[in-house]
């Protein structure tokens, strides 16, 4: 027979044990359980940021420029997308979906992206403050974003010089292309900021993430709908208009290499590293 919620008699304390022990047993379960995940998500890529600045500077090159190769396929498949879409106002929010491609590809391949970058190896930065562990992550940011640079030349030449897309598409990327380099420098940089910012809170989501492909594919899609920069995925794209003459490599390089660079740091070094680290860390 079953004994309705009304009809149990209340719980009893264990034996041996006061109620005001068991009661504030109780509520320090309940505040640690509040302060687990912040403290739990930080370590994790605490750890993880360690483990990439012990990495030789040959294996992160590697990586990195297999990263740079592999975010042009953001260009090729947004591309694919807008070139086979109708004239729509809904077809960016479409096509934008092509934009994730790359940094699926990158992520879950575990590659080497700069933007990743300016949130992980901080971590350990803002944890141990030596001049050791700083000479390290600017090690690391250098090796790494050059070789993003050496991927996204690299894509952007064979996607601009040869013939690998028919000629629907090659109007469609030169479309793309000229849309992410039609803002002035500050605006770009605002922008960078608000993609550093997107970015760096996806590598801080994806530990807890249990479909880290969807969190993924969200986070990026908004930072292609938004038209926000991000510096190695638009890599391609300006490289591709540069290789082809439609635009001059000033124009690449210093309209918007550099301001969404910046931003991208801003956003996701100060925006992000810092504010995060302050959460997890202001109760020690």
């Amino acid at each position: 027979m079953t004994t309705s919620a009304a009809e149990r008699p209340p719980a009893k304390p264990s034996e041996g044990q006061d109620p005001a022990e068991e009661s504030g047993s109780e509520e320090k379960r309940v505040q640690q359980a509040q302060s687990l995940d912040a403290k739990t998500t930080y370590e994790v890529i605490r750890r993880e940021g360690k483990k990439e600045l012990d990495r030789s500077s040959d294996a992160l090159f590697w990586s990195g420029l297999a990263a740079g190769l592999s975010m042009g396929f953001s260009f090729l498949a947004e591309g694919f997308l807008h070139s086979h879409l109708p004239d729509a106002p809904w077809r960016p929010l479409v096509a934008k979906l092509g934009y994730s491609v790359g940094f699926v590809i990158v992520i879950l391949g575990s590659q080497q992206l700069f933007t990743e970058n300016t949130l992980t190896p901080m971590v350990p930065l803002l944890h141990d403050k030596k001049r050791e562990t700083l000479n390290n992550v600017l090690r690391l940011w250098t090796v790494v974003f050059v070789a993003n640079m050496i991927g996204a030349l690299l894509y952007g030449l064979a996607l601009g010089r040869l013939a690998v897309v028919e000629p629907e598409t090659q109007r469609s990327l030169s479309e793309l292309a000229q849309e992410a380099m039609k803002f002035g420098f500050w605006l770009t940089l605002l922008h960078g900021v608000y993609a550093g910012w997107l970015i760096a809170l996806l590598v801080w989501m994806l530990p807890e993430a249990d479909v880290k492909f969807v969190v993924i594919v969200l986070m990026t899609w908004l930072i292609g709908v938004g038209g926000f920069a991000h510096v190695i995925a638009g890599a391609s794209e300006v490289f591709y208009a540069a290789w082809r003459g439609e635009a001059t490599w000033a124009q690449a390089v210093l309209g918007f290499i550099l301001p969404a660079l910046i931003g991208n740091m801003l956003g996701g070094i100060t925006l992000v590293a810092a504010l995060n680290h302050a959460q997890a860390t202001a109760s020690e």
